[in-house]
């Protein structure tokens, strides 16, 4: 037994809840020897699933969407005490998974269905097959959702699949393979790794993984990527974002104060689609600060099962340190916090709701994404230099105009904002129905939608030609 195994197995992960410190559960990692099992499983399993019609395949996703729905409040406690998700959006991201899982079930024959083409031969298709294993790599702030949304297209399209979760949600993770044996899928097709993430370029080497998909950090995309890459296998990647919104002369100050504040809060702001830099022009720029910090002061920071709590924690000490150096040295440069910026008294990783203006070029603020419940306002000259301000980031996940004149709004949206979605007078969020992801440092690849069904697909052209 090599001496890396015997490491892996020694390894255990650990869940702790973020608003007590205190330790949830304890997990002991797999081997690489158990791990290179749970492949061959999968693989033989996906030989099988693959030869399965559009029916059968939408009935065990629909079960899954009933079993999401039945177990809702357990599963979201069990992101409460992990990650530290509000109880009451833990709930709403578990019914975003069932909705996603009926989603697929409905439309994926009809997105993968044979394409008939004219050409020069008798009959030309398009026909979309399932390339095999796919390793998920996921992250721990939206523990259910941001599997499933990966999960139900790669099953509907006959593939198998590997779940590499944050090693702070094992639970959620493991929660997430006993819905899948319940909705009657065969055993080892679907598996949960519990694995610290050192293993994961073992599994990238090995030949039965055909692709990977990884939402994180940059960094960790970069390093999967180049793996990846090292052996010709495909990824998507959803990394990090900072997302602009311009708030233009016209924009209805009230919806557009609410909006970011809602924007900016989600999921106490770890959230890489938030809504994190606030552009505003120059004319209403006092007014929608006046507006925006009130909005922002109303929440209540306090006790994730409090469902009067509209921000829990952060996922844990380290990161809300970082977060507050973020700020400080934001501060030290020149910005203004009008708004929180002091770490509370208690147990607990908590940061209250913090509101940073005067944010100029030079600071982490205007340049790096602030991953927790801190508000950027940056002014603007103009409509154009609020262009300029929104792309002139290394990210491109999403963004949001508010203008009371949709057709500008429309323009700037299409031509003019450098992300892979911007929302008009609303919030950027990932749809069933639409495409989700980044360009530039924020990824690349699509989830959702028909185009995150035929990311791992084998799109493969089939001609018959013409008799003599």
């Amino acid at each position: 037994m090599s001496t890396q195994t015997e490491a892996s197995k020694r390894t255990t992960l650990k869940s702790v809840n973020p608003a007590t410190g205190e330790t949830v559960d304890t997990f002991q990692a797999m081997s690489d020897d158990e791990v290179a099992a749970c492949i061959e499983e999968a693989h033989t399993q996906f030989l099988k699933w693959r030869k399965t019609d559009y029916a059968l395949r939408a009935e065990r996703l629909n079960r899954m969407a009933e079993l999401l729905e039945e177990g809702k409040e357990n599963l979201a406690s069990l992101a409460t005490r992990e990650m530290g998700k509000t109880h009451k959006e833990g709930v709403g991201e578990v019914e975003k998974c069932a909705w996603v899982c009926r989603y697929y079930a409905e439309n994926a024959a009809e997105f993968l269905a044979d394409e008939m083409v004219e050409t020069d031969l008798e009959k030309s298709l398009i026909t979309y097959q399932p390339i095999g294993v796919v390793l998920a790599i996921m992250p721990w702030n939206f523990p259910y959702w941001q599997v499933f949304r990966f999960l139900a297209p790669a099953l509907m399209a006959g593939n198998g699949a590997l779940l590499k979760h944050a090693s702070n949600v094992s639970g959620c993770a493991l929660a997430i393979e006993n819905i899948f044996l319940r909705a009657g899928y065969p055993p080892g097709l679907f598996r949960t790794l519990v694995i610290p993430s050192e293993q994961v370029e073992k599994i990238l080497e090995n030949p039965l993984v055909r692709a990977a998909t990884l939402t994180g950090s940059t960094g960790a995309g970069k390093a999967v990527a180049a793996k990846a890459g090292e052996h010709i296998k495909k990824t998507v990647l959803e990394l990090g974002g900072s997302d602009p919104y311009l708030v233009l002369a016209d924009a209805d100050l009230d919806l557009a104060a609410e909006q970011c504040a809602k924007g900016r809060l989600i999921n106490s702001g770890q959230s890489c689609i938030a809504a994190k830099r606030f552009i505003v022009v120059a004319d209403v720029y006092e007014d929608f600060v006046e507006k925006f910090k009130a909005v922002l002061a109303s929440k209540k920071m306090g006790d994730p099962t409090d469902p009067d709590s509209d921000i829990g924690p952060q996922v844990n000490r380290e990161a809300r340190d970082q977060l507050h150096k973020q700020v400080q040295d934001s501060v030290t440069k020149g910005a203004r916090c009008l708004l929180g910026g002091e770490i509370p008294d208690g147990p607990g990783a908590f940061y209250p709701p913090t509101l940073l203006t005067e944010v100029v070029e030079g600071m982490p603020a205007y340049s790096e994404e602030l991953f927790g419940p801190v508000a950027v306002v940056i002014k603007a000259k103009d409509e154009d230099h609020a262009v300029e301000i929104a792309n002139d980031s290394e990210f491109g996940l999403g963004g949001g105009i508010f203008t009371r004149d949709i057709d500008k709004g429309l323009k700037l949206a299409r031509e003019a904002i450098d992300t892979g979605a911007v929302t008009i007078n609303g919030l950027t969020a990932s749809d069933p129905r639409m495409p989700f992801g980044g360009v530039k440092m924020s990824g690349y690849g699509r989830e959702l939608s028909r185009f995150g069904i035929r990311e791992f697909v084998n799109i493969k052209a089939v001609g018959v030609s013409k008799s003599k």
